[in-house]
This record gives C-alpha cells, structure tokens and sequence, in this order.
C-alpha cells in the first residue's frame, strides 16, 4: 500500500493517491470522490489491463460533470422522484440535476468533495461528515467507505454511515467496467448474469413505477448467462435480497477471459450500458456500471426495502468485486 499527491481540487484542497496490491491486482484510489481511478488485473495469458473507465489525471475528474466515473455516491445514489421526500411529515427538497428528478445526491453529491483517508488494516478508510441540510438532505451524516483487496485479490467496499437525523442513505460505487481493458473497445458484448427475477420498471424519466416487473421473456432476463448490449439503465431486485451474500452478478469477457463476480448485502443493482456517452473521452457502451444500491426513488415508495436511517442506527453495507478468468 503506498500514498502519493497527485493535484489540487479548484479550492486547493490536496487530493492523494492510494494504490493497494495483493494477489495479482492492483487497484488505485482517489480521495476527491472516492474514486476508484484504475484495476489492474491479468487476462488468461497472464497480460495485464486496467478494466475500469476513468481519467489519467485529477483535472479529468473536476471537469467531469456527468458518468461518475468509479465514484463514491451519496447522500442517496440514482433517482429521486421530482427532487423531493416527504419524512416524519416533513417535506425536504433537493436539486433537480436530472431533469425532474434529483440524481446521485444532487449538483454536489459525495463524488465531489475530497474524502480523509487513514490506513485500515490492509486497507484505506475514507470518511466525512456530511452536515445537516447538505443537497437539502437532513441530518448530520458521520459517512466511511474501506477499501481493500482480500487474500485472492478481491476488492471489498464497505460502507458505514450514522446520523443525528432521521435522513434517507443509499451508497454505491459507480465504477464502469470493461474487462477487455479500458478504451480498448466496447463492454457491450460481454456475457453477463444477474441473479435477479425482477426489475423495477421506469416512467419515460427514469424513475420506478412502484412495480415489481418479472423478467421472464424480456430482454431484461439474464438469469442465464447471455451477451448484453445497449439501452440498459435499470435497477435488478436481487433474488437475495438485503443482507446477501451469494454473487449478484458475473461479466465475462470471451476474448480476453477476465471475469467479474459482483456479491453484495444490497438489495438491488442497477446495469447501466453507458448509452450516453459522449466521446470524451468513451464513446457509449465503452463500459458497464454494475451499481449495488437500495432501490430508486425509495424514499417516496414504502413498499419498496426502507432506506431511512435513524439516530442509534448504524448503515452497514458491503459489496465485493472478485476477478478471474478462464
């Protein structure tokens, strides 16, 4: 594990560089967003790649407004509906920086502020707190991820976050993944399995129904494993559900035989195809999001799994991104 300085944010705050290694991978971190920058991991000939989608450079990420490339997302990551809740009778309003809708924590969600790290363990701790009213979210929210690699070369996030508030938390990682190296052509056309049933269906904005939709005959079933291609931006109910274990997703390249198994405590994932990509510097389908989250729009759904944190309460989630070939 080493630590570097690699530039400035736009106030001049310091943003460093961890890099991990064990067991054949090596990940790089950013404390601006908690970026995962790059994963560097051997194909079935031993050849090494980076198979995630970033910039090379911290400039990239401050001039970046839209893909979230490897980020940390918060207060509540993907979709509220009309940028608004309703908690304990009170209704709190937020940023519409989806069109209608409120998205990844709003214009300055978590992605964009510099995060304290420490070593943990084999790992790095990244912490803030993010202060009551933040977005128009409320609560003063105490918030880590750590990240490490484990004995097989698996990178494990484990999220945590406490409140002074009752407030809604739903954390991800966005990281964009092409396994046959970043650049190096389109992600869409890996074969992918999602061990999920059931999706929750979209309005033309892209914020759920209140359905939970079955996938049988649609081109949302990929229970068995199948090649996927564009138009995908979608949130999977985990057969699962909260508090698994098992692998929620596997993405396998054929030509160079990486593959990526996805576990998580989540409740849901969403696939994302980047379809909106605008060539600087991927074009769309360069890499494919596999976000382990609560499900969208949660806090306006009580049917869906609560996502309300209390005061006394302790948010505790962890997701696992496992690298092999054959």
């Amino acid at each position: 594990m080493t630590e570097e300085r690699v530039g400035t944010t736009d106030e001049g705050t310091p943003v460093q560089r961890w890099t991990l290694e064990r067991a054949g991978t090596r990940v790089r971190l950013l404390t601006y967003g908690g970026v995962v920058q790059s994963v560097e991991v051997p194909d079935r000939h031993g050849t090494v790649a980076d198979v995630v989608l970033g910039f090379p450079d911290v400039a990239g990420y401050l001039g970046s407004r839209g893909p979230y490339f490897g980020a940390l997302v918060g207060r509540y990551a993907n979709r509220i509906a009309g940028g608004a809740f309703t908690l304990d009778g009170v209704t709190y309003r937020l940023a519409r920086n989806d069109g209608p809708n409120s998205l990844h924590g709003g214009e300055r969600g978590f992605d964009r502020w510099v995060w304290d790290a420490e070593r943990d363990g084999d790992g790095v701790r990244l912490s803030r707190v993010s202060p009551d009213g933040e977005e128009g979210f409320p609560g003063r929210l105490a918030v880590s991820a750590t990240y490490a690699l484990d004995a097989d070369g698996a990178l494990r996030i484990g999220y945590r976050a406490q409140t002074d508030a009752p407030t809604p938390v739903n954390l991800t990682n966005h990281t964009y993944w092409n396994l046959g190296g970043a650049g190096a052509g389109l992600a869409t056309g890996h074969v992918l399995r999602i061990a999920a049933g059931r999706i929750t269906p979209v309005d033309a904005t892209g914020v759920p129904t209140g359905e939970l939709s079955p996938v049988d005959g649609t081109r949302f079933d990929f229970r068995e494993p199948r090649v996927v291609g564009p138009g995908y931006d979608h949130n999977y109910v985990l057969d699962e559900g909260p508090g698994g274990t098992g692998v929620a997703a596997e993405l396998y390249d054929r030509v160079s035989g990486r593959v990526l198994t996805v576990t998580t405590t989540e409740p849901g994932m969403q696939l994302y195809t980047g379809d909106h990509f605008d060539g600087k510097p991927y074009g769309p389908g360069a890499g494919i999001a596999l976000e382990t989250q609560h499900f969208p729009d949660s806090p306006n759904r009580p049917s869906f799994p609560d996502t309300v944190l209390r005061p006394g309460g302790v948010f505790a989630s962890t997701t696992v991104y496992g690298f092999g070939v054959r």
